[in-house]
């Protein structure tokens, strides 16, 4: 007989759904909250759980979370009940690992036929092929790392993940990598299990030199084949040069191999120019809003432009700021704020730095980045096909990401933006379709 937990903390309803479930075959198992019901999942590993969503203690996003990372309940179902019937609460349950979500009050032949549904065995997953990158393959982006400041690991993050910024690019005959974050070490790992003893020639755009951006790169495994070229491209700090910033990182006592030791052909250049090309793909760079010397990239690709800015702070918010409120600074904040819309105009893809909600961004004025409600409202303006919410908070766990990225969607609905908003996970592939298709 196969088991079912049921996990709710209405008594009455519990005995009510433990009931249904007993006549139609099952072996019950009842919680009366989230707690006990994780503990119970793990003891008993059931086919299926069945649990409410508002629950003291441990709610129902949290079970999801947590039976989606214990490797031994990588088969078990989940099917979500809640009396509220938000879409943006059915999205956020089945992004946080529900595989259906029904709205009370539920009737017993619909629970009976989400059972029967959940009970079939899942088609097993066809994992897309791996885009080459050969000329005229398809154009890929790939999100290996997408928190901001510093890596958070750990059970509350394990939807969107962990490790800081870096994106994969697969366009045009190129290998493009977008930031040397902690998500390079995975990144690496993939990429020399995909090439084995061949050659690999990649390109790696930094944005700026703050650990976040770098801090992956001396865990790069690519870069220790001798048979590997890695050009390193990116713009002079403000204090030394790239190579020197890149090489700091590496040097005793902080690391046990100097950049000159690493045995791949590394070429590190710091760019003069704004626009430039990368084999087939044309690249245009500009300064953003970002302590120190900071870019954005547009990669302009067969399939449409891709546009990568992971730390910015949009002007029009800082007219919070203290000395921004007279007429000359608004003026100059609208030109510039101007200049960034027509810089991602048109995009296929806009990875963006949305670190605060507005609440939040009150007190984060003149930090450097930015306030989701502005990235929608710039995104919408520019006439962005698809935005990612990117560099998430350190202190921000999935529900909080999750949160925030209902909240965006609503914005943009509500101001009839055609943007598609996602919120950056890592693992998660975007193929870009063609531009003639």
């Amino acid at each position: 007989m196969n088991a079912v937990l049921l996990i709710e903390d209405d008594s009455a309803l519990r005995t009510l759904f433990a009931d249904i479930l007993e006549r139609n075959g099952w072996n019950v198992i009842e919680a009366p909250d989230g707690e006990a019901g994780i503990a119970l999942a793990k003891q008993h590993k059931p086919s299926i759980v069945v649990c409410d969503l508002l629950m003291p203690r441990c709610n129902g996003y949290q079970v999801c979370r947590a039976i989606r990372c214990a490797p031994e309940l990588s088969g078990t179902r989940i099917l979500m009940i809640s009396g509220r019937d938000y879409a943006t609460d059915k999205m956020n349950a089945l992004e946080a690992g529900a595989d259906e979500y029904l709205v009370k009050p539920v009737d017993p032949s619909e629970l009976r036929a989400a059972l029967r549904r959940l009970s079939e065995p899942a088609a097993p997953a066809e994992m897309p092929a791996r885009p080459s990158a050969e000329i005229g393959g398809p154009v890929c982006v790939r999100f290996w790392g997408v928190r901001g400041s510093i890596a958070t690991p750990g059970p509350a993050t394990v939807f969107y993940g962990g490790n800081t910024s870096c994106i994969e690019v697969r366009a045009d005959g190129e290998i493009i990598v977008l930031d040397a974050g902690t998500g390079i070490r995975p990144l690496g790992l993939s990429l020399a299990k995909e090439f084995g003893q061949q050659p690999l020639a990649l390109t790696l755009l930094l944005t700026h030199t703050h650990w976040d951006h770098i801090q992956g790169f001396p865990f790069f495994v690519p870069a220790y084949n001798p048979k590997n070229s890695v050009r390193i491209l990116g713009y002079e700090g403000a204090r030394q040069g790239l190579a020197a910033t890149l090489g700091t990182q590496m040097e005793s006592p902080y690391f046990p191999i100097g950049m000159d030791d690493v045995p791949a052909n590394i070429n590190i250049e710091e760019l003069r120019e704004m626009d430039f090309k990368i084999g087939r793909v044309n690249v245009q760079a500009k300064f953003v809003n970002h302590p120190g010397i900071c870019v954005g990239y547009r990669l302009n690709t067969s399939a449409g432009a891709i546009v990568f800015i992971p730390d910015n702070e949009p002007f029009h918010r800082m007219r919070l700021k203290p000395g921004m409120a007279d007429e000359k600074s608004l003026q100059y904040a609208d030109e510039q704020d101007a200049k960034f819309v027509e810089f991602i105009r048109d995009a296929q893809v806009l990875i963006m730095d949305s670190q605060y909600d507005r609440e939040e961004y009150a007190s984060h004025v003149g930090w450097g980045h930015a306030c989701v409600d502005d990235v929608v409202e710039l995104a919408g303006r520019a006439n962005v096909k698809q935005l990612f919410l990117f560099h998430h908070d350190p202190t921000h766990d999935d529900e909080r990401i999750s949160r925030m990225l209902a909240h965006a969607r609503q914005l943009g609905s509500a101001n009839g933006n055609h943007t598609l908003v996602e919120a950056a996970r890592e693992g998660l592939e975007v193929v870009l379709k063609s531009v003639n298709q």
